[in-house]
């Protein structure tokens, strides 16, 4: 089921789209159904794709034919609970709990620079937070796979928390941060093998763990995972069974589909990457909600477009955000697949660089030369068709729409003015943050910005009441810049990034008081108050929200005699 490089953008008549099953086609008309029956009201579609079968589909589905109807083909809401209770497993039942083989309770060298003794009993329960999200797929899932949609991943996982009840890739990383943090490398090097299971399986790492997720990929990091593993344990049995899947996933990402070939000013020729789902039809998580989005656009390859621009976006990770739009008061003005963006070229960057290195430690030689080869040529084209020395930031660059002709010339037009915190992304890596003229500009441009506030980092500073702007903050966009600022080197960078460090961390801690809970993401306006906004309800938990905390705290400590509390 991997994608061919042959594949191209240009063509519609090879349009790629990934067969869904049967059993995912019927979860989406259960959904359907569920929606019209039960009402609006707390109804949330993913529910109904998370379920289970009790008994083969062909009964199942011959059973929901059965169902007695009105007169207009509705169901009664008795009939299809009843319905729903006889044949279907709740959702989260395929999921059994996994006790972690690593966690203690209190690890040796655990957050050394914590002396605040208030700040080290809440980080120890937000250590303790990971086994409430460790689990194991179920026997049931590994002996009837055609029964769920769960995928039957090898290796124990880390789920976000709340609805999200599957391994998701990207956010994997911070995951494994933080159980770096946490010494727990057993449990980290379990969730890296079943990404690799995913590119094995399906030629790329899927969304999540779900039939319904092979459509498209996330932000590729299981690189940055595999690098940041290998510098704690130094496992060099890891970093050979990852690369030839690092390879192929790289192959994934510079198919057709993906890349496009931007001319400079000076004729020269640079490729760059973007995000493109494999679809073009409701996600089966979101049926009910796309087709509502889509019912004002007629044209039928229009709202196939459509479709792939709402699945493209699911794929960047920031579902949803005004800077995927070429109309934030229109949410099918979506346009992903005409934008690349900078973060999606940072990783692929990040990418290059980790292959050639962890090539280089297994001594092969010939591929780490030709992987810092492609850094470089990548970092050029950074410079080149991101970059914007008046405003100090890399920007994301809008492609016209004729995407046929082979490449594009670079026109400054094309760069999106609007501010996000993906314009300061570059800072994570190395190539850019060690360079110490260019951090002290961009620092300066970040500071100036507007998005830096009370409590955080904020996404944008379009408050358009989707999830990824304002005013929400989310913390892999926090830890990436402060990671950046942090290891550049110069000492102001690194005063600003401990601030921010600490502004994140009290607000987390703030809102864990409250609520008993970590959270996917936090109103960076106001103290302790988690984020809202979006096309579903604020989730708690939670993986990527813990991991950024334990590795602040990792990084920065806090001291014995500096307040917590707002």
């Amino acid at each position: 089921m991997s994608v061919s490089e042959s594949l191209s953008p240009c063509s519609s008549d090879i349009e790629p789209v990934i067969p869904t099953t049967p059993l995912v086609s019927f979860f989406e008309r259960l959904q359907e159904t569920a929606l019209n029956t039960f009402g609006e009201t707390n109804f949330d579609p993913k529910l109904y794709v998370d379920v289970s079968l009790k008994f083969d589909l062909p009964t199942t589905e011959d059973a929901f034919v059965k169902l007695p109807k009105s007169a207009n083909g509705s169901l009664s809401v008795e009939d299809l609970k009843g319905f729903i209770e006889k044949y279907f497993e709740s959702a989260g039942n395929d999921m059994v709990y996994y006790e972690p083989v690593d966690f203690v309770p209190e690890p040796e060298g655990f957050l050394p620079k914590v002396k605040n003794p208030e700040v080290r009993a809440w980080a120890l329960e937000v250590h303790a937070l990971w086994k409430n999200l460790s689990r194991k797929v179920s026997d049931q899932v590994q002996k009837r796979p055609e029964l769920h949609s769960m995928l039957p991943v090898p290796e124990p996982v880390m789920i976000p928390g709340s609805r999200f009840r599957e391994i998701y890739y990207w956010d994997s990383y911070w995951v494994i941060r933080g159980l770096l943090a946490s010494k727990m490398y057993e449990t980290a090097k379990g969730i890296v093998t079943n990404l690799i299971y995913f590119i094995e399986e399906y030629g790329y790492v899927l969304t999540g763990g779900r039939a319904y997720y092979t459509n498209r990929s996330q932000p590729p990091l299981l690189s940055a995972m595999i690098y940041e593993i290998y510098n704690k344990t130094g496992d060099m049995q890891l970093v050979k069974k990852s690369l030839p899947a690092l390879l192929k996933e790289y192959r994934f990402w510079n198919s057709d589909i993906h890349k496009v070939i931007i001319q400079d000013s000076q004729s020269c020729n640079h490729t760059l990457n973007r995000y493109y789902a494999m679809w073009n039809k409701p996600r089966p998580e979101a049926t009910t909600k796309d087709k509502k989005f889509a019912s004002k656009i007629s044209n039928v390859s229009e709202k196939q477009q459509f479709y792939r621009e709402l699945a493209s976006t699911a794929e960047s990770g920031w579902d949803f955000s005004s800077r995927w739009m070429r109309n934030p008061s229109d949410f099918t003005t979506l346009a992903t697949t005409t934008i690349l963006p900078v973060d999606l070229n940072t990783f692929i960057l990040k990418m290059e660089l980790d292959i050639a290195f962890l090539a280089k430690v297994t001594g092969d030689n010939s591929t780490a030369t030709s992987f810092i080869e492609a850094s470089q040529s990548r970092l050029n084209a950074i410079k080149s068709v991101f970059w914007n020395e008046e405003v100090g930031q890399w920007l994301d660059y809008w492609l016209n729409d004729s995407t046929c002709k082979g490449f594009q010339t670079w026109e400054a037009c094309n760069q999106k003015q609007s501010v996000f915190a993906s314009n300061f992304i570059p800072l994570w890596v190395e190539s850019f943050y060690s360079d110490t003229s260019l951090v002290e500009k961009v620092m300066k441009s970040f500071q100036g910005s507007g998005l830096l506030c009370a409590h955080g980092i904020a996404t944008s500073l379009m408050n358009s009441g989707e999830q990824w702007d304002f005013p929400n903050g989310w913390a892999p966009l926090q830890h990436m810049i402060v990671e950046g600022l942090a290891r550049s080197g110069s000492k102001e960078a690194r005063s600003v990034a401990e601030d921010i460090a600490m502004r994140w961390i009290r607000t987390n801690y703030v809102a864990y008081k409250k609520t008993g809970k970590m959270h996917e993401k936090y109103d960076v306006q106001k103290c302790g108050e988690f984020g809202g906004g979006g096309k579903y309800a604020p989730q708690t938990g939670f993986g990527w929200s813990n991991g950024v905390v334990l590795a602040f705290l990792e990084e920065f400590g806090w001291p014995q005699d500096q307040m917590i509390d707002c």
